[in-house]
C-alpha cells in the first residue's frame, strides 16, 4: 500500500477546510484510506537510526506538520495532493466530479518501430496547454511521477515518464532506439556544468557518481541493450533517454506554461493509465481547466511509412453496470435504487442511472436477480481500478459509510472447522517434523524439463502456461519431487553426514477431463500429496520406508498380514480403521510411468485397500532409491531416496 506524504496546511488549503488530527483520521477511515502518521521533517530526522544530524542541522529542518496517508495500491489518482483533495471534496459534497476533455492538437510523435521494438516498443503523449506552476505545484508534479514510477511503473521497467517544456523544443518528435555512442546530450543532472555525455559514458557515470545514486537502480534496465531508446525533436535535440533521465534543454521550470508529456513503455495498457493519471491530476492548472491537448503517435515501418496511428491520451470515460440487488446483498444493506444513484456521485462514479432489465414474459420467477434494476455508472479515466461489479459495490459501501452498516446476526448458524484434508496435512506436518525432516514450500510452477525429462519420465499432459515468464515456469507441477530435489541442489553447503531430510505437503495439478468441480469442465484437478527425500552417505532407503509406515500408522491404516510377515519383525497394531489396510510391492520398470525415476529393483508401490475402493488394492504412491541419472540431472552428489503418496485417499 503506497504512502503519500502531504503537508497538512497544503492539504487543508486544497480542501478549503481544516480538521483536527483526530477528525481528519476519521474522515480518512470513512473514505477508505488511513492516516498512518502525523510527523515533520525534524521529527523524522530525530527518529532516524541511520542518519545522525548535528543540532544545527536539526534546527534547519522544517517543523511543518506532514500527514503520511496510506492509499489503496490501485488508486493511482490519490498519489498526489491534487487527486486526494479532489476525491475528498467530491466525497464531502463540496464539488462535483470533473469532466475531462481532450482537444485535438497539432503535435506529432513518430516511432521508428524497427528499432524500438526490442527495447521499449510503445509511447503515448499529451500536452498540458497554458499550465501555471509555483514551487508547491512543481514539487507535487515531480512527486506524482516518482510515486507512479515506484508503483504502477514497477521502478520504470514497465513505463517511464518524461515531461518537457514544449516551448523549448520543436516538433514533430521522434521516438527511436540508437547505439549508445550515437546519443549525445546534456542530461538534466548536469545542467549546472553543461556537461555532455553519450549513452555509454552516461551509464558509467550513473553507476559510479555518488551524486547520481538515485538513478543507479535504473541503469541495468537498458545498459546491456545494443540500442538505447531516445526521444528527439525535429532538430535532433535529445529530450530524454528513457527510462533513465531527461535532457537539460527541455527541462521544466516554474516559468513553463506548455508541458509535453511522453511515456515510453513495454506495457501499452499501463502506459495509457499513467498518462491519463498525470493529465487528469494537473490539467486543473491548465488555462482550460481539465482539458488536455492530444498528440498523434505514428508507428513507422522500415520504409518510414505510417503503419499504425494512435491519438493519445485516451482519457476514456466508460460505462459499467451492476445489479442493485447484488450491491445490496454484497454490502449487507437495503438501499433504494434511487439513493444508490446519488451515492455514486460521492465516489466519482456519476452520473449514474437505472436501467430496467428486459425479462422473458413467460418467466414467472420474480426472485430472479435479473429482475432487479441495473445500476449503470460512469467510470472516469482516473478510475482504472473499476473492473467488476464488485468494485462498484465496494465504492458504494464507502459512500454509504461502513459505520452506517447495521450489524446483523447471520440467518444460518454453523460452526466453522478446518477442512479434513487440511487438518490431516497439518497433523502430518507436525509428526514428520518430529521425525527429523525439514519442511519446505516450493513453487507450484516448474519447467517441463524438471517435471518430466529430468525425472526420466515420459512427457505427458500437464496444465501449461500459454505465455510463461521464463523457462522455469512452463507447467503446473504434477509431482512434488522436482521442488525437493532443487532444494537439495541449492543447499549443498548443508551437512549430509547424518542425512539431509526434506518434506513437503502441498498440491499438484493433474489433467482430468472427467473431473468436474465447477459448472464448467476445467480439465484438471488438484491433488494433495506428501513427498519426502533423504540424502546422505547411504541411500537411506530404510529411512524413507520407515516414514511410509509411520504415515500409514498415523492415518490408522493397518499393514496387511503378508506384509508384516515379510518384515521378520513383530508388529504391535494400534487402533486402525475397519476395512483399511496397506501393503507394498516391487515397482516394475514396465508397469508404471514413474519407474524411470527410481533405481531398478530398489523401488516399491504403496497399495491401499479401503471401503472407498470396494476392497480392491489401489496404488496411492511410490518410494525408493532415485536413479543416478536423475541425481545427475539435478546435480546432487549424494545417494537419495524419496517417497510420494496421495493424501486424499487416506481420508
Amino acid at each position: 500500500m503506497p504512502t503519500v506524504s502531504i503537508p497538512r496546511d497544503t492539504l487543508f488549503r486544497h480542501l478549503s477546510r481544516t480538521y483536527t488530527d483526530e477528525a481528519f483520521d476519521e474522515l480518512c477511515f470513512e473514505f477508505g484510506i488511513e492516516l498512518d502518521d502525523v510527523t515533520s521533517e525534524r521529527t523524522e530526522a530525530t527518529k532516524s537510526s541511520t542518519v545522525k544530524l548535528s543540532k544545527d542541522q536539526l534546527a534547519a529542518l522544517s517543523e511543518e506538520v506532514i500527514y503520511k496517508i496510506d492509499v489503496p495500491a490501485n488508486r493511482y489518482d490519490l498519489l498526489c495532493v491534487e487527486g486526494l483533495a479532489r476525491a475528498l471534496r467530491v466525497f464531502l459534497g463540496d464539488e462535483e466530479a470533473p469532466v475531462y476533455q481532450v482537444e485535438e492538437g497539432s503535435q506529432v510523435m513518430n516511432v521508428v518501430s524497427a528499432n524500438t521494438a526490442s527495447v521499449r516498443p510503445f509511447v503515448v503523449c499529451a500536452v498540458l496547454r497554458g499550465a501555471t506552476f509555483d514551487e508547491e505545484r512543481y514539487a507535487s508534479f515531480i512527486e506524482l511521477q516518482d510515486q507512479l514510477h515506484r508503483n504502477l511503473c514497477r521502478q520504470r521497467t514497465l513505463v517511464a515518464i518524461g515531461t518537457h517544456d514544449l516551448d523549448s523544443v520543436q516538433g514533430p518528435f521522434v521516438y527511436d532506439a540508437r547505439p549508445p555512442r550515437d546519443i549525445q546530450f546534456v542530461p538534466l543532472t548536469h545542467t549546472a556544468d553543461n556537461r555532455e555525455f553519450n549513452g555509454t559514458t552516461l551509464m558509467e557515470c550513473y553507476e559510479t557518481d555518488a551524486a547520481c545514486k538515485h538513478l543507479k537502480p535504473y541503469v541495468p534496465i537498458i545498459k546491456n541493450s545494443p540500442l538505447y531508446p531516445v526521444v528527439l525533436d525535429s532538430e535532433g535535440t535529445v529530450l530524454s533517454l528513457p527510462p533513465i533521465i531527461n535532457g537539460s534543454k527541455s527541462r521544466i521550470t516554474l516559468n513553463t506554461t506548455n508541458v509535453f508529456i511522453e511515456c515510453t513503455a513495454t506495457d501499452l495498457t499501463k502506459a495509457n493509465i499513467v498518462l491519463d493519471t498525470v493529465c487528469a491530476m494537473f490539467s486543473q492548472y491548465c488555462e482550460k481547466t481539465y482539458t488536455v491537448e492530444s498528440v498523434t503517435v505514428n508507428y513507422l515501418d522500415d520504409a518510414q511509412n505510417v503503419k499504425d496511428t494512435h491519438i493519445t491520451p485516451a482519457m476514456y470515460t466508460r460505462k459499467e453496470v451492476s445489479s442493485v440487488e447484488f450491491v445490496n446483498s454484497l454490502i449487507g444493506i437495503q438501499v433504494p435504487a434511487e439513493t444508490m444513484v446519488n451515492l455514486c456521485n460521492k465516489i466519482q462514479l456519476g452520473p449514474a442511472r437505472l436501467i430496467t432489465p428486459i425479462n422473458d414474459s413467460n418467466d414467472d420467477n420474480n426472485s430472479n436477480p435479473s429482475s432487479s434494476p441495473i445500476l449503470e455508472v460512469t467510470v472516469p479515466p482516473t478510475r482504472s481500478d473499476i473492473l467488476h461489479a464488485v468494485d462498484i459495490a465496494e465504492d458504494i459501501a464507502v459512500a454509504y459509510g461502513y459505520n452506517n452498516i447495521v450489524r446483523t446476526v447471520p440467518k444460518t448458524y454453523t460452526v466453522g472447522r478446518e477442512q479434513p484434508l487440511n487438518q490431516l496435512g497439518d497433523l502430518l506436518r507436525e509428526e514428520i517434523g518430529r521425525a527429523g525432516y525439514i519442511e519446505v514450500l516450493t513453487h507450484g510452477l516448474c519447467s517441463q524439463n524438471d517435471n518430466f525429462t529430468a525425472l526420466n519420465r515420459e512427457v505427458t499432459n500437464a496444465v501449461s502456461l500459454s505465455n510463461p515468464a521464463n523457462v522455469e515456469y512452463q507447467v503446473v507441477r504434477t509431482t512434488l519431487l522436482p521442488g525437493l530435489l532443487k532444494t537439495i541442489q541449492y543447499n549443498k553447503s548443508m551437512s549430509f553426514t547424518g542425512g539431509f531430510q526434506l518434506f513437503e505437503i502441498s498440491d499438484v495439478v493433474l489433467p482430468d477431463n472427467g473431473h468436474v468441480v465447477t459448472e464448467t469442465v476445467v480439465g484438471a484437478r488438484n491433488s494433495r500429496r506428501v513427498c519426502a527425500t533423504y540424502s546422505g552417505p547411504t541411500s537411506g532407503f530404510e529411512v524413507i520406508h520407515g516414514l511410509v509406515d509411520r504415515i500409514m500408522t498415523l492415518c490408522e491404516v493397518a499393514p496387511e498380514a503378508e506384509y508384516v510377515a515379510s518384515s521378520g519383525n513383530k508388529v504391535k497394531l494400534v487402533h486402525c480403521k475397519d476395512g483399511w489396510s496397506y501393503t507394498i510391492r516391487e515397482l516394475k520398470s514396465n508397469g508404471s510411468d514413474v519407474a524411470g525415476t527410481y533405481f531398478p529393483g530398489r523401488a516399491a508401490e504403496i497399495l491401499l485397500t479401503s471401503p472407498k475402493s470396494g476392497g480392491e488394492k489401489v496404488v496411492i504412491g511410490t518410494f525408493g532409491i532415485l536413479h543416478p541419472e536423475v541425481l545427475g540431472n539435478f546435480d546432487i552428489k549424494y545417494p537419495t531416496s524419496s517417497m510420494e503418496l496421495d493424501l486424499e485417499t487416506l481420508l
